[in-house]
């Protein structure tokens, strides 16, 4: 309704604005002619007044042809002035200057269509920047995240003799807080056994032991485990240890990516845009966050105002079976889906893929109802990223959606 509102004005200002032009054009053109009309009348009243002169013998006869010549040239000229005004007059008659107030109408309107947000208040980029670091400034903390979350669905329960020796390295490394190797142990464990939270406290303290020596996975690994424990939100100490991330490796994907997912939370989707256009320009083939940003970068594009198009070579066969199977029957469609679950599980059995793909490979399963063999495939995949919390808690994301419990 208020784009119909908008629409129906703006055409209306725009037609009002036309009808002012044309007729100040129409109205130049009238006192043109007009003007050249009424000299042309002067001129005659005077070569009439020469000829009575003359017969009065005011004047000679000699000075009478002098002044018949010199007003003679000035009626030719007002003739010439008024033919010119009436040929060429910028009126509404004129193509030429129809056709100008069409495509500046046309122009404005299109122009608007293609950059403007109809609909939408009157938002300076100023004012959009500071709303922004307000919501940045407002942001919840790690603990406030995971509160606010609902509970989540429980794991399948892990075999006893697992839990116990978990237990015992809890223990062991409450008794020895310093032990490195320990801690290590430990976040690797409650990681694998979906204790997030415990899992990230036990890596801050990976970090703090091994100070200036922490790596860039060790940062990452306690980033992507908070983002995990607060269901993909990205907290104000996780989004610390992203920026310390880039700080060191400026092109590195998985810092990128959830930079950006950050970046959108605050409302700053330009920068979100350019964090994940660098994914997909530097990110390796086998970054488990290429296909998720491919997926969904154009849109992105859309909302931070870009124009943007995905290189050709990445649009490919999905998109056009996707839209091949909108006219398929059920029975096809279903026969095609199978078809590409079968080749993916395949190639993923003899060549590996990316987390996103194994992932995509367990819902594709579940949603077939063939939930034992998506369940072996997550075993396979689990195994494939042994110790990697991040392509496991994706994996583990993955099998949870598509109803699968340990």
């Amino acid at each position: 309704m208020t784009n119909i509102l908008f629409w129906a004005a703006a055409g209306a200002i725009a037609l009002v604005v036309a009808a002012i032009l044309l007729r100040a054009l129409r109205q130049n053109a009238s006192v043109d002619v007009q003007a050249a009309g009424f000299d042309r009348q002067v001129y005659r009243d005077q070569l009439s007044e020469i000829e009575r002169d003359l017969a009065r013998g005011v004047i000679a006869p000699d000075e009478a042809t002098r002044l018949r010549s010199e007003v003679a040239r000035r009626l030719l000229t007002a003739d010439r002035m008024e033919a010119n005004a009436v040929m060429t007059r910028p009126g509404p008659s004129s193509p030429l200057v129809m056709g100008a107030v069409a495509l500046m109408i046309a122009a404005g309107f299109g122009g608007y269509a293609y950059v403007g947000q109809p609909g939408y208040i009157d938002l300076p980029l100023a004012k959009r920047i500071a709303e922004a670091e307000e919501r940045r400034a407002d942001r919840l903390s790690q603990t406030a995240l995971e509160a606010a979350l609902p509970p989540r669905p429980p794991l399948e329960a892990a075999d006893p003799a697992f839990e116990a020796l978990v237990e015992q390295l809890r223990a062991a490394v409450a008794a020895r807080p310093d032990d490195l190797q320990g801690q290590m142990l430990l976040a690797r464990n409650e990681a694998n056994m979906g204790n997030l939270t415990a899992a990230y406290t036990a890596q801050e303290r990976v970090i703090a032991l091994k100070g200036i020596e922490a790596s860039v996975g060790d940062l990452l690994t306690q980033a992507t485990l908070m983002i995990q424990a607060a269901d993909g939100q990205v907290s104000p100490l996780a989004d610390v240890l992203l920026q310390k991330v880039m700080a060191r490796e400026p092109a590195n994907d998985t810092a990128l990516f959830f930079s950006g997912i950050s970046q959108m939370q605050v409302g700053r989707y330009d920068i979100a845009f350019r964090a994940w256009k660098e994914v997909m320009e530097t990110a390796p083939a086998n970054s488990p966050w290429r296909a998720e940003v491919q997926n969904r970068i154009e849109s992105l594009a859309e909302v931070a105002g870009v124009r943007y198009a995905l290189p050709e070579t990445l649009v490919g066969p999905d998109a056009a079976a996707v839209a091949a199977a909108e006219d398929m029957s059920p029975e096809d469609r279903q026969a095609m889906i199978r078809t590409m679950v079968e080749g993916l599980s395949d190639r993923l059995a003899t060549q590996g893929g990316t987390a996103q793909e194994w992932a995509r490979l367990i819902g594709a399963l579940g949603t077939l109802g063939e939930l034992e063999r998506a369940r072996a495939i997550w075993a396979e995949a689990l195994r494939s990223f042994a110790g990697s919390s991040a392509e496991t808690g994706f994996i583990n994301d993955a099998a949870v959606n598509a109803g699968l419990t340990r």
